[in-house]
């Protein structure tokens, strides 16, 4: 009998439980248990690998998703479909702001309602400037243009199924820590850096490199959302999606997430569900969220666990 896929997610966690190294943020002091240089793959047309052992957040996934296809960086779209993932950054460069004088303190619920009601408010506070929408359509050119990279990828593998070359990164050394003027730095962290198209047999595969991986909250999520992009790109240039395989640098479980882990690695993976996207989707610019339709998600139920907010810009000590 074959062993169900979601086996290779929880044999990862396993083996950071029992063997991972211990690490420290360097921004935040948290510890994590950490192993580095491993890979899962997921044969999509055996199924669509929205993990079962734990409910998977699908309606962020598949807005996330969107929000990044679709070119966006500020997160007013995110906030206005109920999405709070992206929350925490801006309004932690809000609050910057509010120590230095330069705006009103604002509670978070507060500084959430303006940023879905105020335009203008938005613009100013809810900007990622060189997040993954940005960089992915609209990577800034030395002379001024925006190169759009998806769509580059996209033509490449559509008009030579043997290309090598399709590959989008989001990894931009002018933006990234110390390698930054101080004041461009991005306060974020890029983690899930680069991804590459290929085709195999009439199929779009996808690799994705990801430097750091939170292997409980954040690499669920991370499967869905690049196996999803997987179809969505196989759809628009007319394949079947083939392979989803996942390489990471580090990756890591947080010491506030180990009981969690274990509740989930008692738990029997059940079925995959299946994805499909609608006929109407035929461009990136016609993509919509609404095209994608999940069916037979069935999962165990969900695992809390707080988010940290780590990694991005670390200023220097005086």
């Amino acid at each position: 009998m074959l062993q169900h896929p979601e086996h290779q997610y929880l044999s990862l966690v396993r083996e950071i439980l029992d063997k991972g190294l211990v690490q420290t943020d360097k921004g935040t002091g948290v510890k994590t248990f950490s192993v580095f240089g491993r890979q899962i793959r997921f044969d999509l047309s055996k199924g669509f690998p929205l993990l079962t052992t734990k409910k998977v957040y699908w309606k962020g996934v598949l807005h996330e998703l969107y929000w990044f296809l679709s070119g966006q960086s500020n997160i007013q779209y995110l906030v206005k479909n109920n999405v709070h993932i992206w929350d925490d950054y801006p309004y932690k460069l809000y609050n910057e702001k509010v120590a230095k004088g330069g705006v009103s303190a604002l509670t978070k619920d507060e500084f959430l309602t303006r940023i879905a009601s105020d335009d203008a408010f938005a613009r100013e506070h809810g900007e990622l400037t060189h997040i993954y929408g940005h960089l992915w359509r609209r990577w800034p050119a030395k002379e001024g243009r925006a190169i759009d990279q998806v769509k580059w990828a996209l033509n490449e593998v559509m008009e030579d199924p043997d290309c090598h070359n399709a590959i989008v990164t989001s990894w931009n050394p002018e933006y990234l820590y110390r390698m930054a003027k101080p004041e461009e730095a991005c306060r974020f962290p890029i983690c899930h850096n680069m991804y590459q198209l290929n085709v195999k047999d009439d199929k779009l595969c996808l690799q994705l490199y990801q430097r750091s991986a939170d292997i409980f909250l954040g690499v669920p999520f991370n499967i869905a959302s690049y196996a999803l992009l997987t179809h969505i790109l196989a759809h628009l240039a007319g394949y079947r999606a083939g392979e989803f395989v996942h390489t990471f640098g580090d990756v890591h479980i947080y010491e506030n997430h180990i009981e969690q882990a274990k509740e989930q690695l008692a738990r029997e993976p059940r079925p995959f569900p299946t994805v499909r996207i609608d006929s109407g989707a035929t461009t990136l610019e016609n993509f919509r969220s609404e095209h994608v339709v999940l069916e037979g998600y069935d999962p165990h139920p969900p695992i809390k666990a707080e988010l940290t907010v780590a990694g991005g810009y670390v200023e220097k000590k005086k």
